[in-house]
């Protein structure tokens, strides 16, 4: 039997996923080579396929298989891909190694892009058990309550395109994947030609696991052809690559009369700034090297966040200059399964010239102060049948005047340094890369800093500040993360992707739903206020999480607060604000005389609906939000609460660890059930207080 990690060396062509089977595209296709060696790995085509069908397929069977899953069976999916992968890894860095990169460049490829899969499941806490999701709270849309509204999200009932680079065959994919799937719809995945055969290694292992629903995710290894003739409204499309590929694609026909959502993320001129209180003997100095070297040479600068412009205070460019050059001096360059070498080849040999003609453009107005276009010393390789390049470090005395390092990329381990006078002119430098991904500073100077973001934060997507109260904790400039937006204005795109909950947006639409209070409730699943609510005799407090159901409703008896009350409150809890003191002199305040502690009020209130004679299945108070008090209450006034079941999340139960104590109640089966706590009186305007109390309840039965 062929092992897996060998098939990829004797497969003449690369498969396309598609329609539910694995499909050869016709012709001889692109060949494709190790990027170390110059050996021929495999041949890569999609010629012969029809994309409609492939769209139709996963509109009519992924997309609608996904949407039948609620938010929490999407996260367990994702979370238990992740684990699946996981356990392959090695295999996959096996084969990343023809891509030129490093163990530690694959790490960030493979690891990193199955951790966005483990992040992303776990959003499911954050989401609802339902096939949809609330988009902000209710609006009340009339005086007397009986007219309301509230946006939901749906999935799409499209797919997402995602025609990804070639310097991130896997995290390129598994990043945007992971967050259409927890959205609830299907993937067309289209990764560059160059290093599919990795891509297409990991899609192998997904579908060979039958943990995605069918029709979820399907594969092209090759030309994007027509794909996008053939895009409906309900689809979405997302981009990685160079500006003029993505307008092209994103000025498609078909695109712009569908309205089709197009994310665009492109490669952009990031910038690295270093304050000008920073010195050679401050540790903030020997952080910004180590970056910047870093950034240089990790997956041989091929990342659309590295850094290509480095300003430094003009005072300071000498010494920086001779540090970042020892610094890359230290740099192994070679075959990258050699544990010596510290930068592998680039994706391949046209990379490599494209990188060569576009630093001859930048050597228009910039010279070459490390490194060389033809020439390096290699580790166990051969420099002519690789495609290996040595680091580029340049220097631009005259960035005000000069256009070539504010609009040409290398797309390499190419930087050039740049030097500034001021706050304001390094901000202006800055801007002029017309939008980028990313940008740092390393300043310990917190007004600096302040003053840079205030000043060039609309040119950026994301701005880490780097010192050293936070060096060994960062994840570095060039690492974007799946709880942050990855996307940047202007030249970056102008798009977003990823940022947590707000990355499921973009494959969901949000409908604004108006109707009565009643039923928004019944629709959403979800307590609005002013809603009907059902009262029954059995307190809630005794019925476990699965007997709930929202609107089960609590009103309960008055109570009168009392002048001894407020002083014995105020000398329990210590809280003599002079408000809640009968010898206050009230001219001049808010109030009329001695009020009571709100605290003490959301008190009473508990008093007033908790049930607490016996045992039952509220295991214990969760917390409170969104709590306010709208009136004060004065000794003599009788105060009612209305207690409403408003929310019930589901919990499951952790995984154990056998080498681990189990926590007492920690295996309990349980939920989450939010209360919604009006506290009323008899007047005309009777709210006193507002808030949302959450307690933990006991299952009847498991859920597992």
């Amino acid at each position: 039997m062929i092992k897996f990690e060998e098939t990829i060396l004797i497969m003449a062509k690369l498969g396309n996923y598609i329609t539910g089977k694995w499909i050869e595209g016709d012709g001889e296709g692109q060949k494709l080579y190790n990027a170390v060696n110059g050996e021929l790995v495999v041949t890569a085509s999609t010629m012969g396929l029809d994309f409609a069908s492939i769209l139709h397929y996963g509109r009519s069977k992924g997309s609608p298989a996904l949407k039948k899953m609620t938010f929490q069976e999407r996260g367990r999916m994702l979370k238990a891909l992740a684990l699946h992968l996981l356990e392959k890894k090695e295999k996959f860095y096996k084969i990343s190694y023809k891509t030129g990169a490093t163990r530690p460049d694959s790490w960030v490829d493979i690891e990193g892009g199955i951790g966005n899969l483990f992040s992303n499941a776990s959003l499911r806490r954050k989401l609802p058990n339902e096939i949809f999701a609330l988009d902000g709270e209710n609006i009340g849309l009339s005086k007397k309550g009986t007219f309301a509204a509230q946006h939901i999200l749906l999935p799409k009932e499209g797919v997402a395109i995602h025609i990804n680079a070639y310097n991130f065959p896997v995290w390129g994919m598994l990043e945007k994947i992971a967050v259409n799937l927890l959205a609830g719809v299907a993937a067309v995945v289209k990764p560059a030609t160059v290093t599919s055969y990795l891509t297409e290694a990991v899609v192998r292992e997904i579908i060979a696991s039958n943990i995605l629903p069918e029709g979820s995710l399907q594969l092209l290894c090759g030309s994007a052809g027509d794909i996008l003739d053939h895009v409906i409204s309900q689809d979405v499309i997302t981009f990685t690559g160079s500006a003029s590929t993505g307008l092209k694609l994103k000025s498609n026909p078909r695109v712009l009369k569908e309205n089709v959502p197009f994310n665009l993320e492109t490669d952009s001129l990031n910038c690295f700034v270093v304050g000008n209180d920073v010195t050679p003997s401050m540790p903030e100095w020997d952080i910004f090297i180590k970056e910047v070297r870093n950034e240089m040479t990790s997956k041989a600068g091929q990342k659309c966040t590295a850094i290509r412009r480095i300003f430094i205070p003009e005072n300071k460019m000498e010494d920086v200059c001779k540090a970042i050059i020892i610094s890359l001096s230290q740099t192994t360059v070679g075959n990258p399964e050699n544990e010596k070498v510290k930068m592998g080849a680039l994706a391949g040999k046209f990379q490599r010239e494209e990188v060569k003609d576009q630093v001859q453009k930048l050597l228009a107005s910039s010279q070459i102060i490390y490194g060389s276009l033809d020439s390096v010393e290699v580790i166990d390789a051969d420099m002519e049948k690789g495609a290996f390049i040595s680091p580029i470090l340049l220097l631009n005395e005259k960035p005000l005047t000069s256009e070539e390092p504010h609009n040409i990329e290398a797309f390499g381990p190419v930087s050039t340094i740049m030097p500034y006078r001021n706050i304001d002119e390094v901000i202006a430098l800055s801007k002029k890369g017309k939008g980028s991904l990313c940008s740092s500073i390393v300043t310990a100077n917190e007004q600096f800093a302040k003053e840079y973001i205030l000043g060039a934060g609309t040119f950026h997507g994301r701005i880490l500040i780097l010192n050293n109260d936070c060096a060994k904790e960062s994840t570095g400039h060039g690492s974007p993360l799946p709880m942050l937006i990855h996307g940047g204005p202007g030249r970056a795109g102008g798009g977003e992707e990823m940022g947590g909950l707000r990355g499921i947006r973009h494959y969901m639409q949000r409908v604004a739903l108006q109707g009565s209070p009643t039923m928004l409730t019944s629709i959403t699943n979800v307590y609005q206020p002013n809603s009907k609510g059902h009262i029954d005799t059995i307190h809630p407090f005794k019925k476990y999480f699965e007997e709930l159901r929202i609107g089960d409703q609590l009103i309960t008896a008055k109570r009168k607060i009392t002048s001894e009350d407020i002083d014995h409150f105020a000398d329990l809890s210590g809280d003599h604000f002079y408000a809640h003191l009968r010898s206050t002199n009230f001219d001049g305040t808010m109030f009329d005389q001695q009020v009571a502690h709100g605290y003490f009020i959301m008190s009473a209130a508990a008093g007033l609906f908790v049930d607490s004679y016996e045992k039952n299945p509220v295991l214990l108070n969760y917390g409170i939000d969104e709590l306010r008090f709208t009136k004060p209450v004065y000794p003599g006034q009788e105060i009612f609460i209305r207690f409403t079941c408003k929310e019930k999340i589901e919990q499951e139960i952790k995984d154990v660890n056998p080498e681990i104590p189990i926590k007492k109640g920690s295996d309990i089966p349980k939920g989450i059930v939010k209360w919604y706590v009006e506290i009323l009186d008899d007047t005309e305007d009777p709210v006193i207080g507002i808030g949302t109390i959450l307690t933990m309840v006991k299952r009847k039965f498991s859920n597992e």
